[in-house]
């Protein structure tokens, strides 16, 4: 375990096809799976910005990355810290893909000369962590990881451990993505990555790949100490992550899920815990055929016959590749709150080929809160789960 300070987590904002904001996030997470495309219909950037010519030179991550913050912020209430020591620790995967193709597109019908000269600063997958940290002042740490689909998982772990280390007391962390452009979706496609069914059916023995979808959600850390003495509210604690590669595949998982094993199993170390001590399980639950039976037989390995309930979000939310780490951490800290568990939308039929395992399906779970596990698993073999826990 991390020697050092505890590290609170104390506001919470999201953008997700599940629903915009908590309330509306959390009863979207205990709906029917939807069918069919899994965009965000809804979004309106011009609430988040001082005018129309402003929000436009962001890309959509970075605009729904702003949203998320401005959301968690106020939600967190008045920090009343050092600006230098409050930092930005974000994620996304791919970063500003739309704003690229848009501006291949105008390259190629219209001239070099009419490319948009704000089109680096929005494509930079830095792009939102820089906006959090101008729009705010913070001056702290400000970098951005980027390891595909365990990109906020590892950005969570890695501010947790900034504050434990003392070298910062607020972090502004999460993930945003939105890379549901024709180029982007076509290449994802081609590479048999997405349902060819339209439905997300994670752990389902009928799953046939992933439901592309966009989304961000921001979380705000800060010192425990810090957070009780100025009355905040207490969402949950993060009590230790774990990150390291598969080193053997682009795509594809190691062989018995035996990367994600042991990433769980430093995380539960480095929360000072055991396999026992842990309560519930975010799956990273993608809904393809060879990650999610790489999972199943992860968690079997870890916890045995009798391990904790095991959800997945992404039969609603569909897969956020780099937010998503980000958006399932905000579904466990909602359930700890709701003290249930949502179930696994879009599983019908068990897969008899599959490691068993404890999954929740059909309807939410209520539970007694405790010590949680949320996973993610990216292309290039990297891999990231942190532990949560409710305040004891």
């Amino acid at each position: 375990m991390t020697e050092g300070r505890r590290v609170a987590i104390v506001g919470l904002g999201v953008v997700s096809c599940a629903g915009t904001g908590l309330e509306a996030f959390w009863s979207g997470l205990n709906s029917e799976a939807p069918d069919g495309e899994r965009r965000v219909h809804d979004f309106d950037p011009l609430p988040y910005y001082e005018n129309a010519k402003e929000a436009r030179r962001a890309d959509r991550s970075q605009q729904m990355a702003t949203a998320t913050a401005i959301m968690a912020l106020d939600d967190a209430g008045e920090l009343g810290a050092d600006p230098a020591r409050c930092g930005v620790i974000y994620a996304t995967g791919v970063g500003g893909l739309q704003t690229f193709e848009e501006q291949v597109i105008v390259h190629d019908r219209k001239g070099a000369r009419r490319v948009s000269p704000f089109m680096v600063p929005m494509i930079m997958p830095n792009a939102p962590g820089a906006a959090i940290s101008m729009r705010f002042g913070l001056q702290g740490p400000n970098e951005t990881i980027t390891t595909a689909c365990a990109a906020s998982t590892h950005a969570l772990g890695y501010a947790t451990r900034l504050i434990q280390m003392g070298y910062a007391d607020v972090i502004v962390s999460g993930g945003a993505e939105s890379v549901m452009s024709p180029v982007g979706m076509a290449g994802f496609q081609n590479m048999t990555a997405l349902s060819s069914s339209g439905q997300s059916m994670p752990f389902d023995k009928d799953r046939d790949g992933f439901m592309m979808t966009e989304g961000s959600a921001t979380l705000i850390l800060e010192e425990m100490a810090s957070a009780r003495a100025r009355g905040a509210h207490i969402y949950g604690e993060i009590l230790g992550s774990g990150s390291n590669a598969d080193a053997h595949h682009i795509t594809a998982p190691s062989p018995g899920g035996n990367g994600a094993l042991r990433c769980m199993q430093l995380a539960i170390e480095d929360a000072g815990l055991t396999p026992s001590d842990i309560a519930s399980v975010n799956a990273h639950g993608t809904s393809t055929p060879l990650n999610d039976a790489a999972e199943a037989e992860a968690l079997s390995k870890l916890f045995g016959d009798n391990g904790p309930p095991v959800t997945s979000t992404k039969g609603v939310t569909g897969h956020a590749l780099g937010a998503a780490g980000a958006l399932e951490a905000t579904a466990v800290l909602l359930s700890f709150a709701h003290k249930q568990i949502p179930p696994t939308a879009g599983y019908k039929n068990p897969d008899p080929e599959m490691a068993e395992f404890n999954l929740v399906s059909g309807s939410p779970r209520d539970w007694e809160p405790g010590p949680s596990l949320s996973n993610s698993f990216g292309f290039g073999g990297h891999n990231g789960s942190i532990v949560l826990s409710p305040i004891d």
